[in-house]
């Protein structure tokens, strides 16, 4: 990710790379959309303006210290100061890109990453709280680790881990964090008992093909030009995800009879989790296996939440977190050098596979420790939780004083107006 100054300006690449920021950029509206329909009404509010905060806060940080800790200088666990302010950001890069649109483009992948824990919270976070939490795990755990992943760090014990678009640092990371702050919170209150289904399946599909579009600048962006490895990441997006659907829906309709709306969603999210860190190192057809495996597996590991206890409200652990996993472990698989450069596991580099484990269980390891720490400062200080009777109420009027959606009105108060109405008129008509 360091940024490396050149020369000549390649405006096809640099175009290509402006399209592929404003493509990220939609995603993050796109998955509050996502989130929002799987939520109950009286919450869907919240949950846009839980996204939202993220695009809002996490890129002035960016600007101010993040990107030059977590992408300049050569220090093992952090980067340097050199970029504050994003001083000395100029020129253009070896592919003839301005390095400031590079930083622009990493920037998304900053501000979508923190949105994404969002949907394990859903229902019980108080507002400030959630402020409070993005900021601070910004700094503190998605900087280093990106920092980690891009630096080519990888303990020297094989070949360099490889993450293509942030299955590791983007994915695994929020979905670590996602289970903590599920476990922290505790189950939402009616769980069990009080229907807890998506409230609008319309906007959920919405949502869903926002962030397919938006995936595409993020997986084939990240080859930073419009070149062959873009095309290959982005065909590779498209099968991965549509193969996913066809895993998740096909092992949906085997186990309960029923192929649903949202299960079609939740396999294309979890076949586009998956390919993220292999989409420019892997051929067409990995690119199927990784979309059957991820939508079948995803399709399992959110079912065992209800028997590990944990309320992750949104899936965050069971598609992202697992989903990133099962991405970078068939990456040690499937890795190949004719259209990556890197060979992995069944093209005669075993070590790569080792350092996708190394490279994971790191990240892993300091994406909980990280959140816990804050999570618990957090609750000790101005707490976590909104009140039962805020949660019962619905947070877009406790906390945010509005409604998405006008108050319903029931059917027998129409009734008895009506009646009022027609007896008031025959009294001026006598």
């Amino acid at each position: 990710m360091n940024l490396v100054l050149a020369q000549a300006l390649d405006t096809g690449n640099t175009a290509w790379m402006l399209i592929s920021t404003a493509l990220v950029v939609f995603m993050v509206p796109g998955l509050a959309l996502f989130y929002g329909g799987m939520v109950r009404s009286k919450h869907v509010g919240n949950m846009l303006m839980m996204n939202m905060a993220s695009i809002a806060i996490v890129p002035i940080l960016w600007v101010l210290f993040t990107y030059s800790l977590g992408n300049e200088g050569e220090g093992s666990i952090i980067g340097g100061f050199s970029a504050i302010g994003l001083d000395g950001i100029e020129g253009v890069n070896d592919a003839g890109v301005p390095n400031l649109l590079m930083v622009a483009f990493f920037m998304t992948f900053a501000a979508i990453t923190p949105a994404l824990i969002s949907g394990a919270v859903a229902d019980r976070m108080k507002f400030s709280a959630w402020v409070a939490f993005l900021t601070l795990w910004s700094i503190i755990v998605y900087t280093p680790v990106t920092y980690w992943v891009y630096s080519g760090w990888h303990l020297n014990l094989g070949p360099e881990a490889l993450d293509f678009a942030g299955g590791t640092a983007i994915h695994i990371n929020a979905g670590v964090a996602a289970l903590v702050m599920a476990l922290i919170l505790g189950k939402r209150r009616g769980l069990g008992s009080d229907d807890m289904s998506p409230h609008n399946l319309s906007l959920l599909l919405i949502g869903t093909g926002i962030l397919w579009l938006g995936w595409f600048g993020f997986n084939a962006g990240s080859a930073g030009a419009a070149d062959g490895a873009a095309a290959q990441a982005l065909i590779n997006t498209f099968v991965a995800g549509s193969a996913a659907m066809v895993g998740w829906v096909g092992i949906e309709w085997m186990k309960e009879g029923k192929a649903t709306i949202l299960g079609t969603a939740s396999g294309l999210i979890a076949g586009l989790v998956a390919i993220t860190p292999a989409a420019g190192f892997v051929g067409t057809l990995s690119s199927v296996v990784f979309g059957l495996v991820a939508g079948v597996v995803c399709f399992f590991a959110i079912r065992l939440k209800d028997r590990l206890g944990y309320d992750d409200s949104l899936d965050v652990v069971g598609i992202h977190g697992v989903g990133g996993i099962v991405g970078g472990l068939l990456l040690g698989l499937f890795a190949q050098e004719s259209v990556g450069g890197h060979d992995g596991l069944f093209f005669g580099e075993p070590g790569l596979l080792l350092s996708q484990i190394i490279a994971m269980a790191s990240v892993i390891a300091f994406s909980a420790v990280g959140t816990f720490i804050i999570a618990k400062l957090l609750d000790m200080t101005i707490g976590l939780r909104v009140s039962e009777e805020e949660e019962y109420q619905g947070l877009d009027v406790s906390i945010h004083g509005e409604r998405v959606y006008a108050p319903e009105v029931d059917s027998s108060d129409v009734i008895d107006l009506t009646k009022e109405a027609a007896e008031a008129s025959e009294e001026v008509t006598s």
